[in-house]
């Protein structure tokens, strides 16, 4: 199957490029500029904007021209000056872009990477799945790069999921580990708990998955997922408690020892509003929304992508351990 991968040199997108490539697959990546992610890899690689303005559109139409399949990973998460342009460009106005030039090119079927933030969550006893209702301004806030995420990803679904002459199919990754995380993102903390001893821990939890199975999560989605129907990706719900002994214990560290107090947190992020004000690139992200979600039990369920996808259910710590030794092999720590 020859296709196109948007967001390849990032995390997610490298992973599901290397997946592809072992199932034989001839893979094309839309990408900015190449780096370390793709190199010495068999792809081909075209540059093109993401948008829908006419001229962007024909350039898209080249991008995916010959290929069966769409993989739309490209996405950010962008709480600095100029941020919430910078999600709606892509998560809107690209992907309406890019659906309008593969339906204009007669593509078959497009997988688009949205987030679970788009999905409600419950405690470990009972937690989210696709349909579980959400409130984005108790979540979220009213305003801010948390909440202009949301909106963005939210409309970017409804837009792909209405798209009546494509197959269109959404998945819903929750937190994600495993290599090929150069920023990084999610294994930040792997990396910061590899350099010294945290003794806090904050007091909510989330969905865990490891990336190889996010990645097979695309191709199943691909593969067999239903036309207008979304998949969250997630495995093994944690307390960060859980999951920051899992990840000592890979390191070879103490595991942490007592919760973040809430009040600690609300404090931290009034201070970080304040002071984001003063140097917006800084300390970009430092706000209430984001430093409470870690309190939180934030669990959701990956049945339906198991269940229906035949989705894998690698054990998370696998995730940490492969993680960790990326990392640590390519001098993050």
């Amino acid at each position: 199957m020859k296709v196109l991968v948007t967001g390849a040199t990032g995390f997610i997108g490298a992973n599901l490029v290397r997946r592809l490539l072992e199932r034989g697959d001839e893979v094309r990546c839309l990408i900015r500029k190449p780096n370390v992610c793709l190199e010495g890899l068999d792809v081909e690689l075209v540059t093109a904007p993401l948008g829908d303005r006419p001229d962007e559109i024909a350039a898209l139409r080249q991008a995916v021209r010959g290929c069966e399949g769409i993989y739309h990973v490209a996405g950010l998460f962008d709480p600095s000056p100029g941020g919430d342009d910078r999600m709606r460009q892509i998560h809107i106005f690209g992907t309406r872009g890019l659906l309008r030039a593969a339906e204009r090119e007669g593509v078959r079927r497009v997988v688009i990477c949205s987030s679970s933030v788009t999905v409600g969550f419950g405690p470990r006893s009972a937690p989210g799945d696709e349909d579980s209702p959400i409130d984005p301004a108790v979540i979220y806030g009213r305003t801010g790069a948390l909440r202009e995420y949301y909106n963005s990803k939210l409309q970017e679904e409804k837009l792909s999921l209405g798209w009546s002459d494509l197959e269109v199919v959404v998945v819903n990754p929750d937190y994600i580990l495993g290599p090929w995380d150069v920023k990084p993102t999610s294994g930040q903390l792997i990396v910061t708990m590899a350099k010294g001893w945290i003794p806090l821990y904050p007091r909510g939890g989330k969905c865990f998955q490891h990336v190889r199975d996010c990645a097979d999560g695309h191709i199943l989605a691909m593969d067999r997922g239903e036309p207008g129907r979304r998949y969250l990706l997630g495995n093994e719900n944690l307390s960060y408690q859980e999951f920051m002994g899992l990840v000592a214990e890979v390191v070879g560290q103490r595991p942490p020892i007592a919760p973040v107090p809430s009040v600690l947190m609300r404090a931290a992020g009034a201070v970080g509003q304040l002071v984001s004000e003063l140097d917006p690139h800084r300390f970009a992200g430092l706000n209430a929304p984001v430093l409470m979600s870690m309190q939180q039990q934030r669990h959701r369920s990956g049945d339906r992508a198991h269940r229906e996808l035949g989705v894998p259910q690698t054990p998370i710590k696998h995730a940490i351990e492969e993680a960790y030794a990326w990392f640590r092999d390519h001098g993050y720590c």
